[in-house]
């Protein structure tokens, strides 16, 4: 079975690197183009909202999360197919992780790693078989790659929970990976 809606974990500033943006606003697009729905965090700001504004662009269906906190900061996109609204930042990765089937992650902060994080987490405990792919733009995942791997040989992380994540520079093969369950990835 194909992808039919994947959820995409990315900064809500766009980074000093105009790669970045280029390959939130490819990302948009190409999901877009495959009718695969983009479901994000709802923001209108940073890679966010290049991501959400080439899949509407493109045609695409997107549905956005947003905490009501961030919604009264004026930072919501509201020029989506579907905003929902809900209380706390654990309720916007539960409702992502409930309308995905996979999760891509372009480059962020340390709340685009809190939100992949949990999800891998989730994949190896059982509570969903969904894989998360990280597309590495200009080598931005590459330290996260080195420490994947060192949480295995530590002993913290078994090898077949490994992969449940991957890492690859190239959009389409990762799109790919995240076709099969996490557990086949």
């Amino acid at each position: 079975m194909g992808l039919r809606s994947v959820a995409v974990f990315c900064g809500s500033s766009s980074g000093v690197d105009p790669a970045y943006a280029e390959a939130a606003r490819l990302v948009g697009r190409t999901l877009a183009e495959r009718g695969v729905r983009l479901v994000y965090g709802g923001g209108r700001v940073g890679l966010m909202g290049e991501v959400a504004d080439a899949a509407l662009a493109a045609g695409g269906d997107v549905l956005g999360v947003i905490p009501r906190d961030l919604f009264a900061r004026e930072v919501a996109h509201t020029g989506l197919t579907t905003l929902t609204e809900v209380g706390t930042m654990h309720e916007r990765k539960q409702a992502m992780a409930d309308a995905s089937d996979a999760f891509l992650v372009l480059p962020g902060g340390a709340g685009t790693l809190d939100e992949v994080a949990e999800q891998w987490t989730w994949a190896q405990i059982g509570i969903h078989d969904k894989p998360s792919g990280f597309l590495d733009v200009g080598g931005f995942w590459q330290p996260l790659l080195v420490l994947r791997d060192h949480m295995v040989e530590a002993g913290f992380v078994r090898p077949e929970a490994a992969g449940i994540v991957t890492v690859d520079d190239d959009l389409d093969r990762l799109l790919a990976r995240l076709a099969r369950p996490a557990r086949q990835s």
